[in-house]
């Protein structure tokens, strides 16, 4: 059984992105940027925005965090998204989720411009993904892909079950399984999906991402399978310093025991999602720059 390691395939991405970065700059004079809003304070979404923040300084990206108050209302975000479409410094605009319950998410995600959206979440760019055409890949599913190809597995003509219906995870993975450069057969499975190891046994990918641990366990692989675990949940425990241990949706000691190789939590696929958030405004600045 191999560990897929997402935190050395990302420090290897994150290195070309950041000779990319060199190169723009030298090249063209352009410094890519990346505008992240936070609107509250919620613990995660605070911790997430300072990683964020740190990559693009690492990368030497323009790092531009905007934090409004949990009172903000929706008019005056959607005016700031405006405000940084328009803005020829930002090349990457993303407003961080989830937002306070008095404003609708798809409003804001609508009112980012989809040369700008390195999320990979507005409609234009989840059509374009759908059909193919050239678009900014949701950065958690393109991570996925990318550690799967790490993991040495070639994908074309391979059985991919993915665990999770989500826009942001399980629909766009299993979209990106199925195009054409990558070619897998997918199975989309959820909440309503009866006998689900029926179709794991079957699976040469398993994309377990349903939020909740154990529902991945080793009897329901094929021996060799390739588990990628988007699983993050916190188990109490007395023994740790902060109370809690992270695991993800799989079992991982008895998957482990089946695998040919499978990502760890954490340290697997969380790495990856910033990465290809910054590969994403990096290709943002590129085509600003002509």
């Amino acid at each position: 059984m191999k560990t897929i390691d997402g935190k050395l395939l990302a420090a290897n991405l994150r290195a070309e992105i950041a000779g990319g970065v060199s190169r723009l700059k030298a090249e063209k004079g352009v410094v890519p940027g990346l505008a992240v809003i936070l609107v509250g304070d919620n613990p995660a979404s605070v911790s997430y925005v300072t990683a964020k923040e740190k990559a693009c300084r690492e990368a030497g990206m323009l790092s531009r965090e905007v934090r409004l108050g949990a009172e903000t209302t929706e008019p005056e975000l959607l005016d700031l998204v405006k405000a940084l479409n328009e803005d020829p410094a930002i090349h990457g605009v993303l407003v961080q989720l989830p937002l306070p319950k008095h404003i609708s998410e798809k409003a804001v995600i609508d009112a980012i411009a989809p040369e700008k959206d390195v999320d990979g979440f507005t409609p234009v760019n989840v059509g374009r993904m759908i059909i193919g055409d050239d678009c900014f890949l949701p950065c958690t599913p393109h991570g996925i892909i990318k550690l799967i190809e790490f993991a040495g597995m070639d994908i074309r003509g391979k059985h991919a079950v993915v665990i999770g219906r989500s826009n942001i995870v399980g629909k766009p993975v299993a979209a990106l399984l199925s195009r054409r450069e990558t070619n897998a057969t997918v199975t989309l499975c959820h909440t309503g999906t009866r006998d689900l190891a029926h179709f794991t046994r079957d699976a040469d990918i398993v994309v377990v991402a349903a939020g909740r641990p154990g529902t991945l366990t080793g009897d329901m692989l094929k021996p060799g399978a390739v588990v990628i675990d988007v699983g993050v949940n916190r188990i109490p425990d007395d023994s740790r310093p902060k109370g809690f241990r992270l695991v993800g949706d799989a079992d991982f000691e008895s998957c482990a025991a089946v695998a040919g190789a499978i990502t760890p939590v954490p340290g697997g696929v969380g790495p990856m999602t910033i990465t290809m958030l910054l590969w994403n405004t990096l290709q943002a600045a590129r085509r600003a720059a002509g």
